[in-house]
């Protein structure tokens, strides 16, 4: 009776890497979007935070990978080729993840089934043999070193590796006692910052919902409106919640409202698990009305996320000027309307994670609202305001401290 071969040990995470990666290229998905499709085989956690890391680190090292496999090839491989995809993701496993190269070999070769699997084992051969090597910074792809001009340098050496974890506290005053139970540091009151790869879940405090998961740099938008004192406001645009959770916790009334009703489950969770409380809507923002102004508005606005390529490294490759046109007008439309729903006297907070400009200093000054400057100890130390009264971050500032998001946040008065 003639037997399956039983699969190799590790091929399968790398098999789901491979579709993560082409989703990613060929279909202009978000590594979240095809998550779950490409890791549905993979039975362990595991073996799904594998597949990420293979994916993420190929995109995040692409430019740099490409130019490997060119310097090893004497016919240059087409952009789309598998054996160009395969030997990009075998080798970021042996360059950046550490996996010995007989492994790579083992759990890669297979991917290339019915293909040229001799000139990628010699390829890959050749450059280990040299040894290759990347160099300290990852190089940017050309459009978006060009966009992003002289802040194109420091962006890139914050993208040389993964975020860290942020914590936002429910409680700031207790900063310096959450930083030493959890053995993090704290760039900022309510804020505590651990090494990448931490499980949270298994965090004290978390069961109890005394902190959540939040970017250093998604928590400023939020603060920079200071304590509720029981007054009302529209958090637009609120899920996944953590900026939800800051205003509530600061004694805001909230109203978190977001179209995806998905995603505002998992607001609900963390609602549930801090004990905080908000009123939330599922709705269009663009044909919702309220019933009465709000004394402010956080509008963290959709947009192309370009500020997030630490952790999400495919927006690097996604992301062109069709994208960033179509994210500019519906920031501008959401923006237009926030900014009617609020009180006289109240103040407007305007947020993207992104870097291009389109959607941040163009977006304000389209507007003829006044500005309420943003002052620099309302920031963490080592960030400042611009010249009007704005803050902009990027995943180069705070290099030593484990970097930040990059955003654009500006403060309007009505």
């Amino acid at each position: 009776m003639n037997r399956a071969p039983k699969e190799i040990q590790g091929l399968a995470a790398r098999r789901a890497a491979l579709k993560l990666f082409d989703a990613v290229l060929r279909r202009g998905e978000t590594l979240d979007q095809a998550a779950a499709a490409a890791t549905a085989g993979l039975s362990t956690t595991s073996d799904q935070a594998l597949a990420r890391a293979i994916a993420g680190e190929a995109l995040r090292w692409l430019t740099d990978l490409d130019a490997l496999i060119d310097s090893a090839t004497r016919l240059r491989l087409a952009e789309d080729a598998k054996a160009r995809t395969v030997l990009r993701i075998m080798l970021a496993q042996w360059l950046r993840l550490d996996t010995p190269p007989h492994a790579v070999v083992a759990t890669g070769l297979p991917l290339l089934a019915g293909g040229p699997r001799r000139l990628a084992h010699g390829v890959f051969g050749a450059l280990v043999r040299q040894p290759a090597s990347l160099p300290p910074v990852p190089t940017l792809p050309a459009r978006v070193t060009q966009r992003w001009g002289e802040r194109a340098p420091a962006v890139a050496a914050g993208l040389a590796v993964p975020p860290p974890l942020d914590l936002t506290l429910r409680d700031p005053s207790a900063t310096e006692q959450w930083a030493e139970t959890l053995g993090g540091v704290s760039l900022a009151a309510g804020h505590v910052r651990l090494p990448r790869g931490t499980m949270v879940g298994d965090l004290a405090g978390y069961a109890e919902g005394a902190w959540w998961v939040q970017d250093l740099a998604a928590s400023l938008p939020a603060r920079l409106l200071g304590p509720g004192e029981g007054r009302r406001v529209l958090d637009l645009c609120a899920a996944p919640g953590g900026k939800t959770l800051q205003l509530a916790a600061a004694g805001w009334r909230v109203t978190a409202l977001d179209i995806n009703g998905r995603r505002l489950d998992r607001l609900r969770e963390n609602l549930a698990r801090t004990g905080l409380t908000a009123e939330v809507v599922v709705a269009d923002a663009l044909a919702w009305e309220p019933g009465e102004p709000f004394d402010a508005v956080l509008l963290d606005a959709p947009c192309t996320a370009t500020g997030t390529a630490r952790r999400h490294p495919d927006v690097l490759h996604r992301i062109g000027e069709r994208q960033i046109a179509e994210m500019a007008d519906l920031q501008a439309r959401l923006l237009d309307r926030a900014i009617a729903w609020i009180k006289p006297g109240g103040r407007l907070v305007y947020a993207v994670c992104s870097l291009e400009r389109e959607e941040g200093e163009e977006q304000v000054r389209r507007i003829a609202a006044a500005s309420d400057p943003i002052r620099a100890d309302e920031l963490p130390p080592g960030l400042s305001p611009t010249p009007e009264g704005w803050t902009r971050t990027d995943p180069g500032m705070l290099a030593g401290q484990g970097g930040l998001d990059g955003f654009f946040i500006t403060r309007l008065a009505a």
